[in-house]
Order: structure tokens, then sequence, then C-alpha cells
């Protein structure tokens, strides 16, 4: 099977349903930053701090895989089942939260990103993650989104924030915290 299909070269893209949109649509900017996200998880899961909580992340990625795949289907015309989010999948993420909170110093100042690369690429993901998010809200306006979708981003750029802050701690890095200037 070639991967390659020459039907996007004039700048057009199918969604699930066969619905042709422009690459540049609001729908494709939102799946295809989820895709982002889930790049950047996956270096994230690559960093050796996370060995244990490999698993943890493979299933986010999951997760992020069916967003993508809810995001890239015709909420008009696509009668294709896909796989779907559960309140579950957040209720994972504020348990893993709540456990990761449970060894981490009382957040006492606003923190910077930096401190360890492993860390870092951890706020990079965060950051991808509120753009996802902000974007699945404004596509949210304009067509059909299950609401799901919205939450789990928020929720998980907050486990990504928290992640960052229990990675900084395992590798005995002190977190930067930023130093306003009066």
């Amino acid at each position: 099977m070639k991967i390659y299909t020459k039907t996007g070269d004039k700048g057009l893209t199918s969604l699930i349903g066969g619905t042709r949109v422009p690459k540049s649509s609001l729908r494709i900017e939102c799946y295809g930053t989820v895709d982002e996200l889930n790049s950047h998880i996956g270096l994230v899961r690559d960093q050796d701090v996370n060995a244990a909580r490999r698993p943890l992340l493979k299933e986010i990625q999951d997760r992020l895989f069916t967003i993508g795949s809810a995001l890239a289907a015709d909420p008009e015309k696509s009668k294709m089942k896909l796989p779907d989010l559960h309140e579950a999948d957040i209720t994972l993420l504020e348990d893993e939260m709540d456990r990761l909170n449970l060894d981490l110093p009382e957040l006492r100042a606003f923190i910077l990103p930096g401190g360890h690369p492993a860390v870092s690429h951890a706020h990079v993901a965060r950051c991808v993650c509120r753009r996802a998010e902000r974007l699945v809200i404004h596509l949210g306006e304009e067509s059909f989104v299950a609401e799901l979708v919205a939450v789990y981003l928020n929720r998980l750029s907050d486990f990504l924030f928290v992640l960052s802050r229990a990675m900084a701690h395992e590798l005995g890095v002190e977190e930067v915290t930023w130093q306003a200037r009066m």
C-alpha cells in the first residue's frame, strides 16, 4: 500500500465521511494539533524518568488518537463507528494528578519551563495541549464537537503541568520559578 495518494496536492483533504475540505480548515488544524500533541507525549513517554509511567502515557496517546479520529470525521456525514471518550478517561487523569501531588512540595510560585530537558519536554506538551484545547473550543462554536473532548484536553494540560513538577522532583532538579521584576 502506498502512503502517498496525490489527492491532497491541491490543498484539499478528506474527512471521515468523504467531505473534502481545505487543509487550512479549523477542523484540520484541530486534529493536526492533537497529532502534534501526541508526538510530544511520545517524547515525554520516552524520557527515562517516565519508565514506570509509560503505560499511562501510552493510554493518553491512545485517547489522543481517539480524539483525532473524532475531529477528523464530518459530524454531518460520517456513518463510521468511531471510538469515543468516557468520563473514566478524565477520572484517570484526575486520579493520577492527585497521586503525583502527594509527593510534591506545595506550589508557592509560578513555575517556568526548564530545569531539565525531560521537564521541558513535558512543558512543551502542556503548551501544545492548551493550544489544542483552544482550537477545539473554537471549532465547537461552529460545528459539533463532543463535550468530553475539550474537557479531556483541559484535564490533560493540568496533568502535564503536575507531571512536569513530578519529573523535576524525581530528577532532583530545582523548579525554575518566575521572579517578578518590581
